[in-house]
């Protein structure tokens, strides 16, 4: 399962290996406006992680994100997490946060899939949501629903730029 896992994560290099970040312009919890630009193309891997507050598999796994954040952070490797619930659920997405104690960045976006699909180029499926982006800002894949992170770590280690 882990090897299908990481040959769909390599299936979808092609589509969208030569796109760059959007710079767009996002809020943390606390309603600080931020620049998407801030966080991705910065010398490091980063993986934006689309989540809600309602998400099972989120839920589920959102700790082991966290875990992988922590040891890769100060390396080569960050996570970034995203909130689709909006402001209209912004206490539940601090909930979420607090509740998991997440050490990693978290932003929050209205649930506009216009706005949403920008992160990653294409069609949004669901939450979770993984964006990875290389060091110098481009996305490389993308893959809807649940992941290990020794698979998106396999990938960044194993990963050679067309």
């Amino acid at each position: 399962m882990k090897k299908l896992i990481f040959y769909f994560l390599i299936a979808l290099l092609p589509l969208s290996a030569s796109a760059t970040a959007p710079d767009l312009n996002l809020k943390d919890m606390s309603g600080k406006a931020h620049q998407l630009s801030e966080y991705i193309g910065n010398g490091q891997w980063t993986v934006v992680v689309m989540w809600a507050n309602d998400c099972h598999v989120c839920n589920a796994e959102i700790e082991g994100i966290d875990m992988f954040h922590e040891e890769h952070k100060d390396k080569n490797a960050r996570i970034l997490g995203v909130s689709i619930d909006g402001w209209d659920k912004i206490a539940l997405a601090r909930d979420f946060v607090k509740r998991h104690d997440l050490s990693f960045p978290n932003l929050i976006v209205e649930p506009d899939m216009k706005y949403i699909e920008k992160f990653g180029g294409g069609d949004f499926v669901g939450t979770p949501t993984f964006y990875i982006y290389t060091p110098e800002g481009e996305i490389v894949a993308s893959q809807a629903g649940g992941v290990p992170m020794n698979i998106i770590e396999d990938f960044i280690k194993n990963y050679k730029k067309k």
